[in-house]
């Protein structure tokens, strides 16, 4: 994976939160407790690093969003709470945020807005018009139109992130996952994505098939 540029994170976190005019010392204290929960041991994939990949995807998307600054706290905030082994981790991470930005008093628009982004990715599905949606979980999965050998990190990353499972439980369920993504008409949504990554997506989600059956 590539290096973390921490600074690079904090610059945006702080532009974001600069139009709201957001108390900074607050903010950095939630910022704090942001980078504490994704720089937990155990988070060999759900990382800063997942973060700093899907604001890179994301910066060229920008002119398509309609409220991009919801897009970014979402992105800050949908894998905060992360138990591989639980079921409710989106919802769990949607209260968190509207938690923690009503003390920053963003508007509750946005927040709402947030919220919905990050609930949307417990299923990845969003409507013809949901753009924003849209824009939100190309990113999210932008890791699986990586290159081979990064697409393979990650899954190593993935698998150790599942210790708790055994070899025959996770090849189980990661197979079921695999098999229900690869029948969707289309990996990615907007018409850049697509365009980018999504042969290179299906040939890697389909080699990672093949080595779990093999």
């Amino acid at each position: 994976m590539s290096y973390v540029n921490g600074v690079g994170l904090k610059l945006t976190w702080d532009a974001l939160l600069d139009q709201f005019s957001a108390d900074r010392k607050l903010g950095k204290k939630v910022l704090f407790n942001l980078v504490s929960s994704y720089c937990q041991p155990e988070r060999y994939y759900h990382n800063l690093g997942h973060i700093q990949l899907i604001i890179e995807i994301l910066d060229p998307l920008k002119s398509l969003a309609q409220d991009f600054a919801a897009i970014y706290l979402a992105t800050w905030f949908h894998d905060v709470i992360y138990d591989p082994t639980a079921s409710d981790n989106e919802e769990k991470s949607a209260d968190y945020a509207a938690e923690v930005l009503t003390t920053l008093n963003i508007p509750a628009s946005t927040i709402a807005a947030t919220q919905t982004l990050i609930l949307r990715t417990k299923h990845h599905e969003a409507a013809r018009d949901e753009l924003d949606i849209q824009i939100f979980l190309d990113a999210d999965w932008a890791i699986f139109g990586e290159e081979p050998s990064e697409y393979q990190f990650y899954t190593q990353a993935i698998r150790r992130e599942f210790v708790a499972f055994s070899d025959d439980d996770y090849r189980r369920g990661r197979t079921q996952f695999l098999k229900r993504v690869l029948k969707r008409d289309r990996l990615y949504f907007t018409p850049q994505m697509f365009e980018e990554r999504e042969a290179i997506a299906r040939r890697n989600l389909e080699q990672e098939l093949h080595t779990l059956s093999a």
